[in-house]
């Protein structure tokens, strides 16, 4: 009787704790039950159309087209011809036994991508076989597509997911797709879409039985949202096309917006090269370390430059806004500038006006070093303290929006720099004054900047004063943007009052100036040429290189339509290369063709290679990496 209770008793506990635990399951977790990481539960993804990418004037550049993904799941792969299998795929038996491995680390009972992108003809062919191998299955997936070979370093490229990605955002898997590089990474949550998915019941056997919870929890995929970039391809296109043979960089805004019109770097590439699955072996040829081109390296975002004489430009403002001079300041100059005793302290000019007075226009358009070598002391030595001075000098510098990364976006590039008096003082040990960073004067120096940064100086002053954040988003599914980043005005520290002479002063350099050759008729253009000096150190010592070509304009004079900034690697005298390339950039933005008159002006351009002088540099850079 007692063994009989005992029974009944534990029967009966028994029950209740599998009744208990059924409840549990089924009511108390069933609604927050994620059949995900459930093998009982399959789950099939449906995978979005990511968002298309246009140009602003709708011309479209980043399409999608089919892929074919070949799946594993682990758990689920039985005894298989494996030699037969490679055959298929075209891979090696060590090929196969590492791809496996890979998809078990990640979760055996969850699917991966085992060899993405087939080709159509061998899906077609893989398909008719695939019953025989249990595990796998093809997945079609959408991968990009550009119509017109142009700002890849602008749209960035896709790629796969890896496994710490997928464990820290549960929104991909290892194996997906996802933006890596410029707009695709920046604005990756508007183009991915929404992923759709089924679930389906199995049994013990593995067999679908049907929807789980009669699809209650299915989704349908959304697709991604389309966008409007600020960008004008023809003129991408077209500034491209200039560069072929060069190294640089060019970036074209629109002043009264701040939306970027043209953002380039040479040399570039095809963006189609980081598609299909021929993307591995390019992408380690593109972004090599050892190779000087560096076509994935942006460098109207991240090359840091000394500004050279388009900085003049800047403390001509600073020197009109602290009154240390007018537009009647003259200065002389005796083929430069000598600000020190020694016979290497004296700073050379090429303005060929020798032992005359000079003002402010003649300054800017003849290129005066020695009248700017004046202006920047005085700025500096203001109240006879030079760290306070040079604090205020930058100041009004950095108002400009250089020394930062300006806020747009696009991944982040270099902010550059503008020292400040601390910079100095701690170089110093607070013994110097200006004829220390005398070369600050002339855009040398320790100043750095970046081609976005000097188009948005020159944008600050095409308008007088303010500038808009440097953006390349336009629209999102054809509707325009609302971002206050974007439509606030950034006001500079200089008034108003002082960018007319200047202005003036930066027409007569196309006029009768350093740009002169470089005219276009009907058109007003406002520029500053300028010529960076270049260095490198081999076996200890400093090298001149051939010099930075470089140019800052806008255009039209009244009302501008187009704001550039160019540097030519290693292209000597700023109206050598960047003074034409812009000019006929401006040309072509404003007129929408080359006329006559400037055809030979293009040819030119076009013909001219600079990979000579950057062979050079290939034995120089062997040099000193042999000696690290």
């Amino acid at each position: 009787m007692q063994k009989s209770f005992l029974l009944y008793f534990l029967i009966t506990i028994i029950g209740v704790v599998f009744i208990g635990r059924l409840f549990q399951l089924q009511i108390v977790k069933g609604e927050s039950y994620d059949p995900l990481n459930n093998e009982a539960v399959k789950t099939v993804f449906d995978y979005p159309e990511r968002g298309y990418i246009y140009d602003r004037n709708g011309v479209l550049l980043v399409a999608n087209q089919l892929s074919y993904d070949v799946m594993i799941q682990p758990n689920k792969v039985k005894q298989i011809d494996t030699l037969e299998f490679c055959k298929l795929l075209k891979i090696d038996i060590e090929d196969f036994v590492k791809r496996y491995n890979k998809a078990s680390r990640y979760a055996s009972y969850l699917p991966s991508v085992f060899l993405k992108q087939l080709a159509k003809e061998d899906f077609a062919f893989l398909q008719e076989k695939l019953h025989k191998y249990d595990g796998f299955f093809i997945q079609k997936r959408v991968i990009r597509k550009y119509p017109i070979n142009a700002a890849a370093n602008v749209l960035g490229y896709i790629g796969e997911v890896n496994e710490q990605l997928a464990k820290k955002n549960t929104y991909y898997q290892a194996g997906e797709l996802i933006g890596k590089d410029g707009i695709e990474k920046q604005y990756e949550n508007f183009l991915r879409g929404i992923k759709g998915k089924k679930l389906f019941n199995r049994n013990n056997l593995n067999k679908i039985t049907g929807s789980f919870k009669n699809g209650e929890q299915d989704t349908l995929a959304e697709r991604g949202k389309d966008l409007t970039l600020t960008l004008d391809i023809k003129l991408q296109q077209y500034a491209q096309k200039l560069m072929v043979g060069k190294r640089g960089g060019i970036v074209a805004l629109e002043p009264a917006t701040g939306e970027i019109l043209a953002l380039v770097t040479a040399p570039s590439y095809d963006p189609n090269m980081l598609v299909g699955r021929k993307r591995s072996e390019n992408s380690a040829i593109l972004m090599d370390p050892k190779s000087l081109e560096k076509p994935t390296y942006d460098r109207g975002l991240k090359a840091s430059y000394p500004p050279g004489s388009p900085f003049k430009i800047m403390n001509a403002l600073i020197g009109l806004q602290e009154e240390v001079i007018s537009e009647q300041t003259s200065f002389y100059c005796y083929n430069g500038y000598r600000y020190g005793n020694r016979k290497n302290e004296f700073m050379g000019c090429h303005c060929d006006i020798f032992g005359r007075p000079i003002q402010l226009k003649t300054a800017i358009s003849k290129s005066c070093n020695s009248y700017f070598a004046n202006t920047y002391k005085r700025i500096v030595e203001k109240n006879n303290k030079p760290s306070q001075g040079l604090d205020n000098w930058s100041a009004h510098v950095k108002s400009f929006g250089l020394g930062n990364y300006l806020g747009y976006d696009l991944p982040q590039g270099s902010p550059g720099l503008i020292p400040t008096g601390k910079y100095y003082d701690q170089m110093y040990r607070y013994s110097w004054n200006a004829s220390t960073n005398i070369s600050n004067a002339i855009g040398q120096g320790e100043v750095q900047t970046t081609p976005i940064q000097l188009a948005n100086f020159t944008a600050a002053i095409a308008n007088k004063g303010y500038f808009f954040t440097p953006h390349i988003l336009k629209g999102v599914d054809k509707r325009p943007i609302e971002n206050a980043t974007f439509t606030e005005k950034k006001q500079t520290t200089i008034d108003k009052k002082h960018f007319s002479p200047v202005i003036d002063a930066m027409y007569e350099v196309f006029k009768t100036g350093t740009g002169k050759w470089s005219q276009v008729k009907g058109i007003e253009i406002c520029g500053k040429t300028g010529t960076s000096e270049n260095y490198t150190v081999v076996s200890g010592k400093r090298i001149k290189l051939e010099d930075h070509s470089i140019l800052v304009a806008f255009a039209p004079k009244d009302n501008p339509k187009i704001a550039i900034a160019i540097f030519v690697e290693n292209g000597g005298y700023g109206s050598r290369i960047a003074a034409p390339i812009t000019s006929l950039m401006i040309e072509k933005y404003l007129n929408g063709e080359i006329s006559e008159a400037t055809v030979h002006r293009e040819t030119s351009m076009l013909n001219i290679s600079l990979q000579e002088e950057y062979n050079k540099l290939i034995p120089k850079i062997e040099t000193i990496a042999a000696r690290r």
